[in-house]
């Protein structure tokens, strides 16, 4: 076989897996994410890898968790199956202010510099996500938070990420 015939046949192996067996694309797999539920409906919504979707909303729940008081922070952790997971997936960003003198991070910097909604956007951007797709996530983070924690756990959420 040719090299030219066995791209060809690379390529095609690719999409015939990709796509369904009725002609669509096939579903990214969020099996294995933090929160399957929560990370699809992500995926599906901003056209993302389960990948980009799980780290965009750890980005936003650490924009959250820093915009909130402790206590309702734990009230909407607590509605969210794998936070722990969501928030490590969240890429690491430079906190605003600091330099490269190599001290031990800030809290902002752990928090991936996710703390303002500015600081989430950079997260968008470092997952390959375009910025505004924030302002489409969030509705999709606040929703899912109403419907495990309740309406108030969601109110909550939609505060601390206006």
């Amino acid at each position: 076989m040719k090299w030219n015939e066995r791209i060809a046949m690379s390529v095609a192996m690719v999409v015939v897996t990709a796509v369904g067996a009725h002609g669509q694309l096939a579903a990214p797999d969020v099996s294995k994410t933090a929160n399957p539920e929560l990370v699809g409906s992500l995926a599906k919504e901003l056209g993302a890898t389960p990948q980009q979707a799980e780290g965009a909303a750890g980005a936003l729940f650490a924009a959250a968790k820093q915009n909130m008081p402790a206590a309702d922070w734990t009230k909407v952790s607590a509605a969210v199956p794998g936070m722990d997971d969501l928030l490590k997936a969240a890429p690491t960003m430079s906190a605003v202010g600091t330099s490269g003198s190599g001290a031990a991070p800030t809290a902002a910097g752990v928090m991936g510099g996710a703390a303002t909604m500015g600081g989430a956007a950079g997260a968008f951007s470092k997952l390959g996500l375009k910025p505004d797709m924030v302002a489409k996530a969030v509705p999709i983070l606040t929703q899912y938070v109403t419907k495990t924690g309740g309406a108030d756990v969601g109110a909550l959420l939609a505060g601390a990420l206006k």
